[in-house]
């Protein structure tokens, strides 16, 4: 067994300086570690008074047996330091693989909690799928949605449990349309809606749907939005598509379609999250176009690389 003092040490000066920080911020739910030190390479975020930890895939060997004394000890460690009860923590392998990784259930049982953060709350489930309802690295983009979105049309694409359509109604927008495919993440998006008082169904509407068929009947129909967030996953196959997403490979068309229902005078905030994506080099001469990940990815995450987020207007 790895010596664990390392990390009981580093995870408590995280703690101390991040804990001050989240508290002026008025956030409950931030990363203390993020594989700081190579021989534990696993994410800790805090969840108010929970924690969940997410071992990263390295290519270790080993057995069984080995494998789940070092989770108990990281998990003990992190108990110890960051004063949480042992039980709360939940602890998930993160493999390599394509997929709706938000999507998929962990076969473990988890109970739903609220949280809070910059003022508002939201339900998240730290056992029972591989995430947990509200992705973390995300927080800044949330905020300049909340910031923009006074007096307008707000559109979220594959919306996941709704996090943005909260700070957008948070922020003003007159109203807010939340897309996506999966039944039960729009029923939990329309749950944190109601956390925050946001309850009424002609000002903020919830379409489960293919978001390609969506658009393509959007575009049909002529309607148009004011402030639009677009974060896909890398990557489905999902039955309930009519084709397979491949975010590298789609997203010019996803953002020209997203394009196409904007209001003059909007615009789209377009992310994901796939390692070494590169941005269709045309979308720049067509759309005014500013990469924003260098201020997107929040402070208590130090692989900067989390994601990529990109600020999109038409051109006058």
């Amino acid at each position: 067994m790895r010596d664990l003092t390392p990390l009981i040490n580093r995870l408590k000066k995280n703690d101390r300086h991040l804990g001050k920080w989240a508290r002026r911020e008025g956030i409950q739910c931030y990363r203390v570690y993020d594989r700081d030190l190579p021989e534990f390479p696993v994410a800790i975020d805090r969840y108010a008074a929970r924690l969940h930890i997410a071992e990263y895939d390295t290519g270790w060997q080993q057995d069984e047996d080995t494998h789940e004394v070092w989770v108990e000890g990281v998990k003990a460690a992190a108990s110890e330091a960051l004063g949480v009860a042992f039980e709360t923590i939940a602890f998930k392998t993160r493999r390599r693989q394509k997929g709706l990784a938000q999507y998929e259930k962990t076969g473990e049982d988890g109970a739903f909690f609220v949280v809070e953060e910059a003022g508002l709350k939201f339900r998240v489930n730290l056992d029972s799928y591989l995430d947990t309802g509200l992705f973390l690295d995300h927080r800044p983009t949330r905020a300049r949605i909340r910031q923009e979105a006074a007096g307008k049309r707000f559109l979220n694409l594959f919306a996941y449990t709704g996090s943005f359509s909260v700070y957008a109604a948070a922020g003003g927008a007159r109203e807010t349309v939340t897309v996506d495919l999966s039944n039960t993440y729009l029923q939990w998006a329309g749950l944190n809606m109601e956390l925050n008082g946001f309850t009424d169904p002609a000002a903020h509407r919830r379409d489960r749907a293919d978001v390609f068929q969506w658009l393509d009947d959007t575009i049909r129909d002529g309607e148009h939005f004011d402030l639009i967030v677009m974060d896909p996953p890398t990557f489905s196959n999902s039955k309930k598509m009519i084709d397979v997403l491949d975010i590298q490979r789609d997203h010019g068309w996803l953002i020209d379609s997203a394009m196409m229902v904007l209001a003059p005078g909007g615009t789209l905030y377009f992310s994901t999250n796939l390692r070494g994506f590169r941005l269709d080099a045309d979308l720049a001469n067509k759309y005014r176009l500013e990469d924003i990940s260098a201020v997107s990815v929040p402070e208590d995450f130090r692989n900067r690389k989390i994601h990529q987020c990109f600020r999109l207007q038409a051109r006058a």
